[in-house]
């Protein structure tokens, strides 16, 4: 990582490891070492400009915080021999990493206190995207669904395969009993798990299937129905709930998205008026 200091390279190498590629430095491959080496660079010069700002001036990083964050990076190991030796290994040692975590929480406060400044978003902001954004809100129509498939190579099979099937059907009472008639009689890989499909949205069913789906009550079974690949009997464990979801259900979940956005938006537009050069 040319032009970096030897200790904040060191330490790129151990963060961007685990934050690109979530495993330790000396596991990774040369194109993954290429990947980091190239953020690291990057990174380095955005941080420089951050922390030459009027803004750093003052950022103090509490010794609880830096102890928080130091614990977490010990927790990624087993025990603390790993970390010594991914420390040892790339040249970095405990006081080391200590004051290049130091840098980076100075460099996050900084962007804190530019986010803080960002106005709050109301519920009144939170209802105008609500009602501009209505698919982001509207629950397709789905149900919790299972089934029973028998295939057939001829005529005489598929009479067969109706037969049993009618019966089954009018035999069959609740959905327990349809999946032990499933793990029995279906030739579909769902008959170990009840024959169940989970939940099942619109056009995700053979077109054959569908409107029968879509029209069953809880705890109901189809008629005997065919699709390409057999005969079917459909069961309807549940009837999930559809439609705009209630402004009251998503408000805090969209304000909270809002605010991120403003904070983002605020730091890269801070970001944008720095310096470019930082000596």
């Amino acid at each position: 990582m040319q032009g970096l200091s030897i200790m904040l390279s060191a330490y790129l190498e151990l963060k961007l490891s685990w934050e690109l590629f979530q495993k330790a430095p000396e596991t990774l491959s040369e194109p993954e070492r290429s990947r980091i080496s190239e953020v690291a660079r990057k990174q380095d010069s955005l941080e420089q400009r951050i922390l030459a700002s009027d803004e750093a001036a003052h950022v103090f990083v509490p010794a609880a915080t830096l102890a928080t964050r130091l614990d977490e990076i010990r927790q990624r190991y087993q025990n603390g021999d790993e970390l010594s030796h991914d420390l040892e290994r790339i040249g970095l040692n405990e006081a080391e990493l200590e004051k290049a975590v130091e840098r980076d929480l100075r460099v996050e406060a900084v962007l804190e206190k530019v986010a803080a400044s960002v106005p709050a978003v109301s519920e009144v902001d939170a209802e105008i995207y609500y009602r501009l954004h209505p698919d982001a809100f509207d629950r397709p129509e789905a149900r919790r669904l299972r089934h029973i498939l028998i295939t057939f190579d001829n005529a005489q099979d598929k009479a067969k395969a109706h037969k049993t099937l009618e019966t089954l059907r009018c035999t069959v009472k609740n959905g327990e009993k349809f999946g032990e008639a499933a793990l029995r009689h279906s030739q579909c890989p769902t008959a170990t798990e009840g024959g169940q499909l989970g939940v099942v949205k619109r056009n995700q069913l053979y077109t054959e299937l569908e409107p029968a789906a879509f029209a069953l009550h809880e705890g109901e079974i189809s008629a005997v129905l065919e699709s390409p690949i057999g005969l079917h009997i459909l069961f309807c464990d549940e009837i999930l709930p559809f439609g705009m979801l209630p402004f009251a259900e998503v408000c805090a979940r969209i304000v909270e998205r809002l605010t991120d956005k403003r904070r983002r938006d605020a730091q890269r537009e801070w970001i944008k008026k720095l310096p470019a050069n930082v000596r």
